[in-house]
């Protein structure tokens, strides 16, 4: 109340000293007299505007502080029920909890950047024009650098990692050899693009996968000897002991020195034949195996994926119409163009629509699909889908691994070289299949 009742007075005291001096100039009071109500009016106009703006000036400085982040002033409370002392009490409550907030703010912020800086993923954040935001620790010890201002400074520790940093796009990703005083690094590069309050700035993750990788290759070479070993003891032991028997039976006739009957003669003959026979399934065996490690390199060109599309259904037109089987086929956008080697991409979906077919052939309903669109990560995918029997869980997981096959006849890879193909080209093929239901392979091809 003391502010209304101090604004009250002053007006009321500017209107008695108004009337006064209304009084005086009727009445001709004198100049002097005109002349100090005159002042005295203007003093207490004077009065009143500061005593109106008092307040005022109070909420200003108050906003102010806020602004500046400035929680600090204390404004003074008498307790004696003041309109003035109601607003410092306010004021005061107010800045109180802006502080508070600030203060978690601050510790929430030092708790974030303490768990940023002590992940064992190295991680940095830079804006558009490449100035470093965050580089945490990890990143530090894995670049062998002790400070990074801008981006561009990685291409002086690895030219390769900056170009994949600059080239990448959100959910991008891609292998990197760099070399550490502890050895060579294999460093998994991912790219995340971010907007926050109007600013675009990339979060690169970085993984040291060496020791994943190693383990991975070991585990890759056991499988690899396992069915090494596996096939070719399945081929060697009836040719050494089909050997061993035709063998001690020549021996046996030529200590006995008598003429070989002609029976005997053609069954020596049918085990030499036999010989013959799986010992060219063994030089086909070590031929597929030799394809494997022998994948050309891609010669990247543009490839309409509707003449792609076309070829193929051209390629298979006598198996499809032989197995009455319904093949569809969908790209969208029509004109889709994909950057790759147009006959590796070609060997793989033979690949695949050989294995859809052979999974429809007794199928009740036989359709194959095929097609082509853009994602939302803006990668072309390429879907061969079929209406088969499906995959059972535990062969799904087995299916890209070299000779491994559930046909009855096949050599088991088909697959394992479309999987390296597609890596090739910097892609992935991936497969969903539900026993009853079909399967699906899809080719992903980073844009």
């Amino acid at each position: 109340m003391d502010y209304k009742i101090g604004l009250l007075g002053r007006v009321a005291l500017l209107t008695l000293t108004l009337f006064i001096l209304s009084y005086a100039i009727l009445n001709s009071a004198g100049v002097f007299v005109t002349s100090l109500f005159i002042i005295l009016v203007i003093a207490q106009l004077i009065f009143l505007v500061n005593y109106a703006e008092s307040s005022f000036k109070k909420v200003r400085q108050f906003l102010d502080n806020i602004k500046q982040n400035n929680y600090s002033t204390v404004y003074p409370v008498k307790f004696d029920g003041t309109e003035t002392d109601d607003l410092h009490i306010e004021f005061n409550a107010i800045l109180a909890k802006l502080k508070e907030d600030q203060a978690e703010k601050e510790a929430n912020y030092q708790y974030f950047r303490s768990v940023f800086q002590h992940l064992s993923i190295g991680l940095i954040t830079f804006e558009e024009d490449g100035r470093i935001q965050i580089l945490n620790t990890a990143a530090k010890r894995m670049l062998n650098i002790d400070h990074l201002g801008n981006i561009q400074e990685i291409d002086q520790v690895n030219k390769e990692l900056h170009n994949a940093i600059q080239t990448l796009r959100t959910g991008g990703s891609e292998l990197i050899k760099i070399a550490h005083q502890d050895g060579i690094m294999q460093l998994s590069v991912y790219v995340i693009e971010l907007v926050l309050r109007g600013v675009k700035f990339k979060l690169v993750s970085l993984q040291n996968i060496q020791s994943e990788l190693e383990e991975k290759e070991m585990e890759a070479w056991q499988n690899l000897v396992r069915v090494l070993t596996h096939e070719i003891m399945n081929s060697i032991a009836p040719i050494s002991s089909l050997a061993s028997t035709i063998k001690s039976d020549i021996q046996s006739q030529v200590e006995k020195d008598q003429a070989v009957p002609v029976a005997e003669v053609e069954d020596y003959l049918m085990g030499i034949s036999t010989i013959e026979k799986r010992s060219e399934g063994l030089i086909d065996f070590v031929s597929d195996f030799r394809s494997l490690a022998h994948i050309p390199v891609p010669k990247f060109s543009a490839i309409s994926l509707q003449e792609l599309f076309d070829q193929l259904a051209v390629l298979f037109h006598h198996q499809i119409e032989l197995h009455n089987i319904r093949c569809e086929k969908r790209i969208e956008p029509k004109d889709l163009l994909l950057f790759a080697d147009s006959s590796l991409i070609e060997q793989v979906l033979i690949n695949i629509i050989q294995n859809a077919i052979h999974a429809v052939e007794e199928a009740e309903i036989k359709n194959i699909s095929l097609h082509a669109f853009i994602d939302e990560a803006g990668k072309i995918i390429i879907e061969i889908s079929d209406s088969g029997k499906g995959i059972e869980e535990e062969a799904l997981n087995k299916i890209f691994i070299p000779f491994f096959t559930t046909k009855k006849k096949g050599s088991g890879i088909g697959l394992s070289l479309s999987k390296q193909i597609m890596r090739r080209h910097k892609g992935n093929i991936q497969v969903k299949s539900t026993v009853g239901n079909g399967t699906t392979f899809k080719l992903i091809f980073n844009a």
